[in-house]
């Protein structure tokens, strides 16, 4: 999945939903295959070039079939986590047997990854390595942990991303960034629109072109068109009812027709 030269205003929107362990396998398949008819209802969203691009992430034993549901469609499948390597790692998944399975993105570094199962910074950053290393993309989760101005916060995430890339520059066009603020995941409201502008403008200041932030933490409708420093949302429990999702993805479409993101290049990948 190739992100060079996306930034606000001239790359693509990334939609994208990750549905935890809060559904159930059956429950997970009906979700995907509404998920799929909503993206292909939407002539906006349904062509292969479309700059808008829709992504999931279920749980690992939903993968194989979800890219059955998704064959053909332009939704991107992720997976929650992966291993920083094969061989002897009892109980996790390879980077190598997600790529088998169909999966373009991996999320690294989620805030429960790194408080609940004490990932640091160092294991962050083999697992970006690995998934690199098998042409996917890191989704990688960055964010502060306590409310803090735009600033102190703009740094800390700044510090993770190069913690995670080993300040290799040359690594930043094959990630996707997922702002979250640690404080605002599962809060009743978003992080204040102006605090996510201002903090995703100087995480791009400081890190170049050429590597998309979207925002996550509470997310739902009408916050996308508020945050034009962002390249999409990723969405959480809200997008679970796909109508939600739909909804969010008719103001990414509004946003494309009024000429807010330019088309996606017909030479670029999705892979």
């Amino acid at each position: 999945m190739s992100t060079s030269g996306s930034s606000t205003g001239n790359g693509p929107l990334y939609i994208g939903v990750s549905t935890k362990m809060y559904l159930g396998y059956q429950e997970s398949l009906r979700w995907l295959s509404e998920v799929r008819s909503i993206v292909d209802d939407r002539p906006g969203l349904a062509a292969q070039d479309s700059p808008v691009r829709v992504f999931v992430i279920p749980s690992f034993p939903v993968l194989e079939q979800a890219a059955r549901i998704l064959a053909g469609s332009p939704v991107l499948l992720g997976a929650q986590n992966c291993a920083w390597g094969d061989g002897p790692l009892t109980g996790e998944v390879s980077p190598g047997m997600l790529a088998e399975l169909g999966v373009r993105l991996v999320e690294i570094g989620h805030a429960e990854r790194r408080r609940l199962f004490a990932e640091d910074d160092a294991v962050v950053a083999r697992k970006v390595h690995a998934v690199v290393g098998h042409s996917l993309t890191p989704l990688l989760c960055i964010g502060e942990p306590d409310r803090l101005d735009a600033g102190a916060a703009a740094d800390f995430c700044v510090r993770q991303v190069r913690a995670a890339t080993g300040g290799d520059t040359e690594l930043l066009p094959r990630l996707v960034l997922a702002y979250e603020p640690v404080w605002a995941i599962g809060a009743d409201e978003p992080a204040a629109p102006h605090h996510v502008n201002a903090v995703l403008g100087l995480i791009r200041a400081a890190l170049g072109p050429g590597c998309p932030v979207m925002y996550g933490g509470s997310a739902g409708p009408g916050l996308l068109p508020q945050l034009g420093a962002a390249d999409g949302l990723f969405l959480g429990r809200f997008a679970h009812d796909p109508a939600n999702l739909g909804r969010v993805l008719d103001e990414a479409v509004l946003l494309l027709q009024a000429g807010a993101v330019a088309p996606a290049s017909n030479s670029s990948s999705r892979s």
